[in-house]
């Protein structure tokens, strides 16, 4: 496209979302609430939901109470459990988008492959995976932290001629029932999926490289009386606000600035003997108890729940191996001591590409002089103001960028990054400015604040040496988190200065004496 008559050209939309998981439906109310009617969600997938339509294993479920795990302009009322099923959070997202009437909003079924920012016209050129090229003033990336998987590179794996699967793309025509399986990883997702499995396979087989630290789960269905109570108001927003308080806390401890070492590390040694005391109630063999029991310490990776995995692994069709994989054979696996096994189907349980070098952003994104996204992360470390938005990268925004996350329910986070992303185009509108971009200034403060604090939590200590966690990344920082409250979160994306933000506006284009375009100077 070129400009005519010396002026700049309008994009199609004033806005993209891109991704129409609860990321993208959160940012599409942030927008609608601000005004905002001309705006796109775009998504690969055939249907909203994100991750919970990606996420379809047996046992999938939200691992913060259903209550909790809704948007405070939308909070439901009817959950079948406390701790609800993967396809009711899905359902969840098809309410939200029927009730907040986004449903015309949406492009299905094509996601982003390509961002290219127009500095002339100063918008974005969006390629999608079928070709097609739209335009936008503004791109939201709301495409979740969860959604590249994370596929081992053990030697021989693609000679392996059995039925192979990641835990996020489970195919539910395969029919284990009976069968010799293998789940290779013990992280989130397989805590959920073994027990699950382990009722209807022959042999299950878990290989293990890390333990987890895991406490009851505190589940049950919500009958008519429980869900009843939260058609009330008044109890909804008491019980989300009591409940997102709770799971920041409990989420939170590992990541807490760690302002007093041995009070942090005496809360820790209670909740570990506590946990520990869990262990031994579920597991009365030693052996397998040592080998169940984690070497780092508490708080180092996200905190799970579960009722039945431990007592999975008592069962006597059900074996744990904490030796390491040496490699695929075409019909199994054969680990370090030489033990040789064969499977059925082998189940990646092994999670996914946070933050990882290549896969974040999931497609490139070209910002001003061609400057890539990923690679500037890449070389300059991973970094974004509020976890919101990069300079350089003018009109674009993160509903889960670096440093954006404080741990807890995503909800407040999806809300707070929403409205921050919303409050910028907003203002840009009001003053007619067709180019945003966040100053280095405030940029590299936000940057430096959060890496200070991160680097002085307990993710940082020797305890959490052995851990592997994902929350540390491979520039070894601890960008996937925000070493912060939740209240804080939310605060600061909704009363950031406005200042720092620079906002210009396209000027007409200049036609050079030979003819050839050039663009006026910028503000």
């Amino acid at each position: 496209m070129n400009s005519t008559n010396g002026s700049p050209l309008s994009p199609t939309y004033e806005v993209a979302v891109i991704g129409a998981g609860l990321g993208g439906i959160g940012a599409g109310v942030a927008l609608r609430k601000a005004g905002v009617e001309n705006f796109v969600i775009i998504d690969k997938w055939s249907r909203v939901g994100g991750t919970w339509l990606a996420n379809t294993y047996p046992g999938v479920a939200v691992d913060v109470p259903s209550p909790v795990y809704n948007f405070s302009f939308q909070q439901r009322s009817k959950w079948s459990r406390f701790f609800a099923p993967g396809e009711e959070i899905q359902r969840y997202a098809e309410e939200v988008v029927d009730k907040q009437g986004l449903r015309d909003k949406l492009r299905l079924g094509s996601g982003a492959a390509k961002g290219v920012f127009d500095e002339v016209n100063d918008f974005w050129r969006i390629t999608l995976e079928d070709g097609t090229v739209i335009t936008a003033r503004f791109v939201i990336g709301a495409v979740g932290g969860l959604e590249q998987p994370h596929n081992p590179e053990i030697p021989g794996i693609e000679d392996y001629k059995g039925k192979l699967m990641h835990s996020s793309r489970w195919d539910h025509e395969y029919d284990y029932r009976g069968k010799r399986v293998a789940v290779i990883g013990t992280g989130a997702s397989a805590l959920q999926l073994i027990p699950e499995l382990a009722k209807d396979v022959a042999q299950l087989t878990v290989y293990q490289r890390r333990a987890i630290w895991i406490a009851p789960k505190p589940d049950f269905r919500m009958g008519p009386v429980l869900n009843s109570v939260l058609n009330f108001p008044a109890v909804q927003q008491t019980v989300r606000f009591v409940g997102n308080v709770g799971v920041n806390a409990g989420l939170g401890a590992g990541l807490a600035v760690s302002a007093h070492p041995r009070l942090t590390s005496v809360g820790l040694t209670v909740g570990e003997t506590a946990l520990k005391s869990y262990l031994f109630a579920q597991v009365r063999d030693r052996k397998l108890r040592e080998k169940l029991t984690p070497d780092y310490r508490l708080g180092c990776k996200r905190p799970s729940v579960s009722n039945a995995y431990f007592r999975t692994f008592t069962q006597s069709h059900v074996d744990l191996i904490t030796d390491g994989i040496q490699r695929f054979t075409s019909t199994g696996i054969v680990t370090a001591d030489g033990t040789s096994q064969d499977f059925d189907m082998v189940v990646l349980a092994t999670g996914f590409k946070v933050m990882e070098k290549g896969f974040t952003p999931p497609y490139p994104i070209y910002g001003r002089d061609g400057l890539e996204l990923g690679e500037f992360w890449d070389v300059n470390r991973f970094q974004a103001y509020q976890g919101v938005s990069v300079p350089r990268f003018p009109n674009a925004f993160l509903i889960v960028g670096p440093y954006a996350y404080a741990p807890g329910s995503y909800i407040p986070l999806i809300e707070s990054t929403s409205a921050h992303a919303a409050r910028v185009i907003s203002e840009a509108g009001r003053r007619g400015a067709t180019c945003v971009e966040v100053r280095q200034e405030p940029h590299d403060r936000y940057f430096a604040r959060m890496d200070k604090r991160a680097k002085k939590t307990h993710l940082f200590s020797q305890g959490c040496a052995t851990s592997n966690t994902y929350y540390i990344n491979y520039q070894g920082d601890g960008a996937a988190f925000r070493p912060s409250t939740q209240l804080e979160m939310y605060w600061e994306n909704r009363h950031f200065p406005l200042d720092d933000y620079q906002f210009t506006t396209a000027r007409p284009v200049r036609t050079r004496a030979d003819g050839q375009r050039a663009s006026a100077p910028a503000l």
